[in-house]
């Protein structure tokens, strides 16, 4: 049976993912649009089998992704949900492409850039390979502008396309900590109008962070011959990140090291990008179709329904599996090096909404244990479905290459099976909170569209508590929407319920990074969550959030002080008065 769509699922919908007529009119429904997508991706069944019964296959399987979109148990990236069974037919959210150190490696990259944004992906470059401001030009005696001025290229392109004529275009923006210009790129976006389409990230070495901890310095390195090119304070570099972060939510850190430690596939090469929400780290000219499981769906007698979720994982890396053969890849590069690794990306939504089905507060010990278990148990099923998928339809071509044919291990039809995306929209069709993300507040406000509308949003689960506890929810939630949350209200709000329904800016920010590392330790690729600090954080509180994401593993961090940043996304409703200036933001 259809699970019930909520009102703002279903206005997302309409905006963003329904196809419509020559004259803009709705061309079909949401049972429509997961029928839709669903034969559009199980078409590729057809071609990966025996063809005695490929069209029985493809029949079975159109129905069985249906059923599983349909009752909103897993959801693809937003580009297959817009894309597929369309003439454009680009599937996939997520890509990497290289930028060469010269006029026609920088604007071959544009052009690329632009043809991704067409078609409804994001874009992670590395720019570290671009010499530094003032460096010699010999070609025409003149002195290079630097990597972040050629952002400023990259960013002017995007702001003139809509990814699939629906949506902006998104960037991720990477140098490494030991690149010559690394102070002017973590103080470029403190000046909001600049690389508005970009998130960026300092790509910092364990070097790099061991010498910031020592109080060293470290060696700064010409990224044309590798040679060191003066020296860096380390614990300033990350002092002067930490304040950027603090005022404006970026830079992000990478940890490349760790991310080097899990590559599968050493051998192609050495990771230094991500898309652009940083869970997927990929090669140059790589891509990654995302998927995401609404475990909160599964909970069932206060445990998980293992059976029935190990048989959404199973569907899940099937459905990614054909999406890699359903989907058209916008450049032949980007094909080949796809095609390579078959990675794929499923992950997991409403974690948050899990949790409180539990009973187990977010930022209570029993959510860390939660967290890790959950994901081990999806890793390990995607990984059994990603092995009987090579029995049947053969390994990922680097196999041979990998670290797990190296040491023995089954062959696998997917280099990646597992991420963890931040969901956004799709979680609002979910009906559920995003990725692994705590849920920011039980009543909020939240910019769509590209901050075209203001979506009102009340935590499901918020008014039957209240109704249980004999709390009448026309009295409470306007009580609640101006003290903020339930723990600021005391009494008579019964006390298990304050401590269960903590929200994001309650929760320490060390829980938070301990969450993401959890997740991280049980996940192929990489997690994105953000570290949710309150208005009154300090730079400090951020540097403190960096060292620890790096001791726990984690393959990167972001963080965001509440209020830091005009227009942010979700905003609490004393901060989001309809038709005003201030329409979240801080």
């Amino acid at each position: 049976m259809p699970a019930p769509l909520t009102p703002n699922a279903q206005r997302v919908l309409e905006r963003r993912y329904l196809l419509r007529d020559a004259k803009g009119e709705l061309a079909e429904d949401p049972a429509g649009l997961f029928r839709r997508v669903a034969r559009a991706v199980a078409a590729a069944e057809r071609r990966l089998g025996p063809e005695r019964d490929a069209a029985r296959r493809a029949a079975h399987w159109a129905e069985r992704f249906e059923r599983s979109m349909t009752s909103l148990e897993f959801l693809p990236n937003s580009p297959c949900l817009m894309n597929a069974g369309t003439p454009l037919g680009q599937l996939a959210a997520c890509f990497v492409l290289p930028v060469g150190d010269s006029l026609p490696g920088i604007f071959d990259a544009v052009r690329d850039m632009a043809l991704i944004h067409q078609s409804g992906g994001g874009v992670g470059f590395d720019f570290t390979p671009l010499r530094p401001r003032g460096d010699l030009v010999k070609s025409t005696h003149g002195v290079a502008s630097g990597p972040v001025s050629f952002m400023g290229v990259f960013d002017a392109a995007t702001e003139a396309i809509k990814q699939g004529g629906r949506r902006r275009g998104a960037n991720m923006g990477v140098l490494d900590a030991r690149h010559p210009d690394v102070l002017e790129f973590v103080e470029a976006k403190r000046d909001p109008r600049v690389l508005r389409n970009f998130n960026v990230s300092v790509a910092m070495p364990d070097a790099v962070l061991r010498a910031a901890a020592a109080g060293r310095s470290y060696a700064l390195l010409d990224p044309r011959s590798g040679r060191t090119a003066g020296r860096g304070d380390a614990a300033e570099l990350l002092e002067r990140i930490a304040r950027a972060a603090w005022e404006s939510g970026d830079p992000g850190l990478l940890f490349p090291d760790a991310i080097a430690r899990r590559n599968p596939v050493p051998a192609l090469g050495r990771i230094a990008a991500t898309n652009p929400c940083g869970e997927q780290p990929l090669l140059p000219h790589e891509t990654c179709t995302l998927g995401s499981i609404a475990v909160q769906r599964f909970v069932r007698g206060g445990s998980f329904d293992r059976e029935r979720l190990a048989e959404a994982v199973a569907v899940g890396v099937r459905f990614l599996d054909d999406v890699l053969e359903a989907t058209r890849h916008p450049l032949e590069e980007v094909r080949r090096a796809t095609r390579r690794t078959r990675k794929i990306g499923l992950g997991v939504m409403g974690f948050a909404d899990a949790l409180l089905a539990l009973g187990i507060p977010y930022d209570a010990p029993e959510a860390l244990a939660a967290a890790e278990d959950l994901m081990r148990f999806v890793t390990r099923e995607a990984r059994r479905a990603s092995e009987a998928l090579a029995r049947e339809r053969g390994p990922y071509p680097a196999f041979r290459r990998s670290r797990d044919a190296a040491a023995g291990r089954p062959p696998l039809r997917n280099a990646t099976r597992t991420t963890v995306a931040p969901t956004g929209t799709v979680a609002l069709v979910a009906g559920c909170s995003s990725g692994i993300e705590p849920i920011f507040a039980l009543l909020h406000r939240r910019r769509a569209f590209g901050g075209e509308e203001i979506l009102d949003e009340v935590h499901p689960a918020l008014i039957p508590a209240l109704e249980r506890a004999g709390l009448a929810a026309g009295e409470w939630i306007p009580r609640i929407a101006q003290a903020g949350s339930l723990r600021a209200l005391g009494d008579p709000v019964p006390a298990d319920l304050r401590r269960l329904f903590v929200t994001a800016l309650e929760i320490p920010p060390d829980h938070h990074v301990r969450v993401q590392a959890a997740f991280q330790r049980r996940t192929d690729s990489a997690v994105s969550k953000t570290v949710n600090l309150p208005r009154a954080a300090t730079p400090a509180d951020v540097a403190a959030v960096y060292r620890l994401a790096w001791e726990s593993g984690c393959k990167g961090i972001t963080v965001y002080r509440y209020g830091s940043r005009e227009g942010q996304v979700l905003c609490l409703p004393e901060d989001a008065e309809p038709g005003s200036a201030r329409e979240c933001a801080g």
